[in-house]
């Protein structure tokens, strides 16, 4: 890529900026960088200096990566995020990549590949580490829909489920619906037997394949 690259790194941990921040400016192609401690702050500064690429942490407050990278993409389709996150579990992978991210690397990447990734996302491509892309294979051609006699979901298991299909911890969706933790899991364990799912993962792709959850939905569409 001729033109400078500039990077919007977002992290709650001030150290990991700073690190990202200093390894970033010493490649002579890479002219700025930005740093956001939350999802809040990383719109902010998306929306004053658009940056060529958003290195995006995924577990942040208030606002998760995961929805960070939703709109992020809603209000610049065009941008691009690389997700940087020391999570590989299935039910962050999928949100994040159906949220709009370009990428997603573990922060156990050796610091000449993440360097790497971030061109290749500027240059308009996109770039997994093998472990989370071997996941996406395994899962598409893997996973199967569920069986026809599925028992119907209440209308408190669907909102569950769309929660679920963002990303959210139990701990996350107890606290958006005002009620304990152990009630969510209770309702996971009934979404998952109803539908003949053995994980949050399989649930999360069930959830995304059937329309039930769209990662660009805005919050206030959740009840509350």
């Amino acid at each position: 890529m001729s033109d400078p690259i500039t990077v919007l790194v977002v992290d709650d941990h001030p150290i990991v900026r700073k690190g990202l921040r200093t390894l970033l400016l010493s490649e002579a192609d890479i002219q700025t960088v930005y740093e956001a401690e939350n999802g809040l702050q990383a719109i902010q500064i998306l929306q004053q200096h658009r940056p060529t690429v958003i290195l995006m942490d995924l577990v942040m407050s208030p606002m998760s990566g995961v929805e960070a990278i939703a709109r992020i993409k809603a209000i610049q389709p065009s941008a691009r995020i690389l997700v940087l996150t020391a999570y590989a579990e299935d039910d962050k992978v999928f949100p994040a990549i159906k949220a709009g991210a370009s990428g997603y690397v573990l922060k156990d990447i050796p610091p000449e590949e993440l360097i790497q990734a971030i061109r290749d996302v500027a240059n308009g491509q996109c770039f997994l580490h093998p472990t989370i892309a071997a996941r996406l294979m395994r899962e598409i051609t893997q996973v199967s829909m569920p069986v026809e006699d599925s028992e119907p979901l209440t209308e408190r298991e669907v909102e569950v489920l769309r929660w679920i299909a963002r990303g959210l911890s139990n701990q996350e969706i107890a606290a958006r619906l005002h009620v304990s933790e152990r009630t969510i899991t209770t309702h996971i364990s009934n979404i998952l037997d109803k539908l003949h799912l053995a994980n949050r993962t399989q649930a999360t792709l069930y959830a995304l394949r059937k329309g039930i959850a769209s990662l660009y939905e805005d919050e206030d569409t959740f009840s509350t």
